[in-house]
């Protein structure tokens, strides 16, 4: 499978990706855990069906250390004991968060109020952020038909 465009050697999408990617450091550098910050990739990713992005998240996470149980287990967390409270309201948010559509309200107070009693303001503006982040990564990845599989950790930097 090819993609419909070549995003790493389009001089648009480099610009493009360029600022995606800065963004993306002020995410890494917050006060957000890096754990965290996986698992809501890895979620809005699997919601969007974005399979680049799941290849990379997830091959980034076993490599700094996250388990194979807790990996397979983020389709189904609400389900899973091996999640955390904090990172289960990560989630919940990450999923009202990427199906905008599919409620009038959005993300509900009650959802909001969860995450907020894990994550400070913060911590909340960079999980925000994620969120919005990882949903545009994953909409350019789905429209151009990025082909997964081929990630290795560590290779865009």
């Amino acid at each position: 499978m090819d993609a419909r465009l070549n995003l790493h050697t389009n001089p648009v999408f480099g610009k493009i990706f360029k600022h995606f990617n800065a963004v993306g450091t002020v995410i890494a550098d917050s006060p957000l855990p890096a754990a965290t910050q996986e698992l809501v990739k890895i979620r809005a990713s699997q919601i969007n069906g974005c399979g680049f992005c799941l290849d990379m998240h997830t091959k980034d996470a076993a490599a700094a250390g996250e388990s194979a149980t807790r990996l397979h287990l983020v389709a189904v967390w609400r389900e899973a004991t091996v999640f955390t409270e904090a990172e289960r309201a990560a989630l919940e948010l990450t999923e009202q968060a990427t199906r905008t559509a599919d409620a009038a309200e959005g993300v509900t107070d009650e959802v909001w109020a969860n995450a907020a009693r894990h994550y400070d303001e913060e911590q909340l503006s960079a999980l925000v952020a994620i969120i919005a982040l990882i949903n545009a990564y994953n909409r350019v990845n789905v429209i151009v038909r990025q082909p997964a599989g081929d990630y290795v950790p560590g290779m865009f930097g």
